[in-house]
């Protein structure tokens, strides 16, 4: 199929005017004063709250965290909750997995919002769920989601974990259950699903690692004919009361420019169209500019 070439530039505009035609009213619930990255806010209709910053644990499968040794990531993890970041995001795959419960042993429970991910079709899932537990050192885990589906149908093939999943739940060894998805016809299909809770989804200006209509990666110099239904699927998660948080906001550490990543949150933090976003983390720096840019884009759409 043909697509008209367009530049860079006139995709980041045509994104933002997308975005701002189809955005729903903030959530009425909102933190009193003025708004910031570190904000505990509501997650949909879960009942639940977490910090609009959630620290990534998985940049390159954890790679670039799990780089830092575990002294080192102790310490950016705790810099991170010292600045007000309680709310990391973390996965089986990753290579951090067995690394959060030292991170963040000793920090108040009550306080901290762990979000995993269970990717693959285990024969016992529900066990797998308890080494989790046992992994980080804790009781239960915020939010637990079926990882990188792709397949349209993908809900078939994971039955056994989604179904382990809201037994989990039921057993309060955790508190909502949804999934991440890798490609625009996952995507939709979770949309569809009652059983979600949750949606992590790929949202940036930029195009890159989006959501597609297949499973390849989409490059914006060539086609930005994707980002539109990725933000109309977000637009009906927010009209079920889903629980909305973006990834990619970096494009996983690929917006080496400060004005690629200014762009990203201020697409991000568009009133009404997340909740939380994940951001992986490798150095103090990262978390203070995060934090500052959020804080900023946040003011000026209040």
């Amino acid at each position: 199929m043909h697509r008209t070439a367009i530049t860079r530039r006139q995709f980041i505009e045509r994104t933002a005017a997308v975005a701002g035609g189809i955005l729903l009213s903030p959530l009425a619930a909102r933190a009193a004063g003025k708004k910031t990255a570190v904000d505990v806010v509501p997650l949909g209709k879960t009942g639940l709250k977490a910090c609009r910053l959630s620290f990534g644990c998985g940049t390159s499968s954890g790679r670039v965290q799990q780089e830092l040794g575990q002294e080192g990531f102790n310490r950016l993890i705790r810099y991170a909750y010292d600045q007000g970041i309680t709310h990391f995001d973390i996965a089986r795959s990753y290579r951090t997995h067995g690394m959060l419960g030292e991170a963040i042993k000793g920090l108040p429970r009550e306080k901290i919002f762990i979000q995993t991910k269970m990717g693959g079709n285990p024969e016992k899932p529900l066990e797998e769920i308890d080494k989790y537990r046992q992994t980080y050192g804790v009781d239960y885990i915020d939010s637990l989601l079926v990882h990188c589906t792709i397949k349209p149908n993908w809900e078939e093939e994971r039955k056994r974990v989604m179904d382990a999943m809201q037994e989990a739940k039921d057993k309060k060894m955790i508190l909502c259950h949804g999934v991440s998805c890798h490609s625009l016809p996952a995507l939709k299909r979770a949309v569809e699903l009652d059983w979600v809770d949750v949606h992590l989804v790929r949202v940036n200006p930029l195009g890159v690692m989006m959501d597609t209509a297949d499973t390849q990666s989409w490059n914006a110099e060539s086609d930005a004919s994707h980002v539109p239904p990725v933000m109309e699927q977000i637009k009906l998660m927010r009209q079920k009361g889903r629980a909305v948080i973006g990834m990619k906001i970096m494009g996983e550490g690929r917006f080496t420019k400060p004005e690629d990543r200014e762009k990203s949150i201020r697409l991000a933090m568009q009133p009404g169209l997340l909740d939380c976003v994940t951001i992986g983390f490798k150095n103090t720096a990262e978390v203070d500019e995060a934090i500052q840019r959020i804080n900023s884009a946040l003011a000026e759409t209040a």
